[in-house]
């Protein structure tokens, strides 16, 4: 345990070393600072004398060197917009990423595991062959799309009346078709702040309300991609010996479905879905864009039209820290959860 450790330590110092240098890299093409810093009417002798001041004229390793030394206290120099360490802006918004992420992965789960194991059983049913045909629509629409007819359908809201109105019949399937709204989906509406920075949609059933729509465009990306998943590696293991053996030695299929098969189902399922969770941070720029939730990757597209340079880089540095915690995380749990495997990477 000790040794994985230290290798995995290793390996996530180089990864923030080449994201960092990537970053800060970059940055010389994000936009001039001193044109963000002062106002056009400043002359060009106060812009060198302010370019002196800040380093920006001394040599790339020595700006690199000095953005490291900074970076590993977590200092990133203060946001143009903001006039506040940048560290501390990302802070304030992370909470609501890091709360949609989590409502996005508790959907994710709850419906991906049964789905995908009854699609593995029974796989030649016509609800599994409804269940694959929606996962390949899943996947092959953009989630921007997921979430814009999301909007329409439950918070503006549709009126489709293909049938006549003058039956019974025709009302009641008019109605069946058409929604009235009323979901909420602009912002987070009223948060229970918990300490710091930190405030929390989970406190109240109307902070809930306002993760529904989010959380399900979210999970569309990556809830056909788990469903597959499962069920491929679910028809895999069934046709496996031990589990043809478990079945002549009488074991009720209950037990072998749910506990030998689904157990070892899960073993790639957890390391592709460790990483694919991780990747969740990223693709919430877009969906936070479409519900204007204020979250990191809001603020990162924001801090791009702004050119607020520090911002960008905190802003990548930050998740590529998520990244190598997640990547970390997900080889702790694989190695426990399969016992033959050791976490020094030999087999047992």
């Amino acid at each position: 345990m000790i040794a994985f450790l230290i290798k995995r330590l290793f390996h996530a110092f180089l990864v923030m070393f080449i994201i960092s240098v990537i970053s800060f890299a970059i940055q010389d093409n994000l936009g001039d600072p001193i044109q963000q810093m002062v106002g056009q009417s400043v002359p060009d002798s106060e812009r060198a004398e302010l370019r002196e001041e800040l380093g920006l004229n001394d040599p790339f390793m020595v700006q690199y060197l000095r953005f490291a030394k900074n970076a590993m206290h977590f200092d990133f120099g203060y946001s143009y917009f903001y006039g506040e360490p940048t560290i501390e802006v990302v802070l304030r918004h992370l909470p609501a990423t890091l709360e949609l992420v989590f409502a996005t992965t508790v959907l994710i789960m709850l419906f991906s595991v049964p789905i995908g194991v009854y699609s593995a059983i029974k796989p030649r049913s016509p609800l599994s062959r409804l269940f694959m045909g929606v996962s390949i629509v899943g996947i092959s629409i953009p989630v921007f799309l997921t979430a814009i007819v999301l909007i329409q359908i439950f918070a503006i809201g549709v009126q489709f009346t293909p049938f006549p109105v003058d039956t019974g019949w025709g009302s009641w399937l008019n109605g069946l078709l058409s929604t009235d709204g009323g979901m909420p989906a602009y912002g987070r509406g009223d948060v229970v702040h918990v300490v710091g920075t930190w405030s929390t949609n989970f406190a109240s059933l109307e902070g809930l309300s306002y993760l529904v729509l989010p959380s399900i465009s979210l999970a569309s990306i990556m809830l056909p991609l788990f469903i597959r998943l499962i069920r491929a590696e679910m028809l895999e293991v069934l046709q496996s010996d031990y589990v043809k053996f478990a079945k002549a030695k009488g074991i009720s299929m209950r037990r072998i479905y749910f506990v030998h098969a689904l157990k070892n189902t899960m073993l790639p399922v957890i390391t592709v879905g460790g990483v694919q969770i991780g990747t969740l941070v990223a693709y919430t720029i877009l969906t936070e864009t479409v519900f204007q939730w204020p979250g990191v990757g809001l603020m990162f597209l924001d801090a791009i039209e702004r050119s607020d340079i520090p911002l960008i880089v905190t802003y990548l540095m930050i998740v590529g820290l998520i990244f190598v915690i997640t990547n970390t995380l997900v080889d702790l749990i694989y190695g426990l959860v399969n016992p033959t495997v050791k976490l020094t990477g030999k087999p047992a």
